[in-house]
């Protein structure tokens, strides 16, 4: 018989692998988009994006699983499209997964372009780059550690996720179950010992992955200093 946790932490590296690719594809387009916009309805779309920064996960989630039920369109058509329901399922936590970290992984990516500058897009057109070609020739390379630190960002956060999941996803095991429900199972039934492993490592796993992301950036700010 699988670990019950084992089987969570399986659940959970895919639901953060899944949805930091997804994030990465969406976010970035985003990301150019808000950096180079110009109206004034920018700080609407800027707060919009940001809003999970501050708005309690259960509150989102009490929303999307409110969308997510048959009752209304969205589940209506995942269900007849798929044949199963929407609400408590592991499609569910991915898109609850993708709005909740979308701005662990827009935000820094929209600073990184904002900060690029004009001239080194101009001289690319000057020189014939089409907009494609400027953007993964001279764009990306030039922000590669935005995107470092906006991806490990984007999986960090969606690894410590747990209202959300939780309103969304219940705790349905190898399905929805992940190790942030895990470990409250475990306090829940006084059993702190396993409470006490899972919790030291996603405490230790979140501390390396953000000393690395510092590391990453340290050469920018001395050269910036320099």
């Amino acid at each position: 018989m699988v670990n019950p946790d084992f089987l969570a932490l399986l659940t959970t590296l895919k639901l953060a692998a899944l949805t930091t690719i997804i994030l990465m594809f969406i976010g970035t387009p985003l990301a150019w988009y808000l950096a180079n916009m110009q109206s004034r309805y920018k700080v609407i779309i800027e707060a919009i994006v940001a809003l999970p920064l501050v708005l309690p996960p259960t509150v989102l989630g009490f929303y999307l699983l409110i969308v997510f039920s048959p009752q209304y369109l969205p589940g209506q058509l995942w269900q007849q499209a798929t044949g199963q329901q929407l609400a408590f399922s592991f499609s569910a936590i991915v898109i609850g997964s993708v709005l909740y970290s979308m701005p662990f992984v827009v935000q820094p990516l929209q600073k990184a372009f904002e900060q690029l500058g004009e001239p080194l897009l101009e001289a690319g057109a000057m020189l014939g780059a089409g907009t494609v070609d400027r953007f993964f020739n001279i764009v990306i390379p030039m922000t590669k550690a935005s995107f470092i630190t906006a991806a490990s960002l984007g999986f960090a956060h969606t690894v410590g996720e747990f209202g959300v999941i939780l309103m969304i996803g219940g705790n349905i095991p190898g399905e929805t179950r992940v190790l942030s429900i895990a470990l409250f199972d475990h306090v829940e039934a006084f059993d702190y010992a396993k409470a006490h492993i899972l919790a030291f490592s996603l405490l230790i796993s979140s501390l390396i992955l953000l000393a690395l992301i510092y590391l990453l950036n340290a050469p920018k700010k001395s050269a910036l200093k320099g």
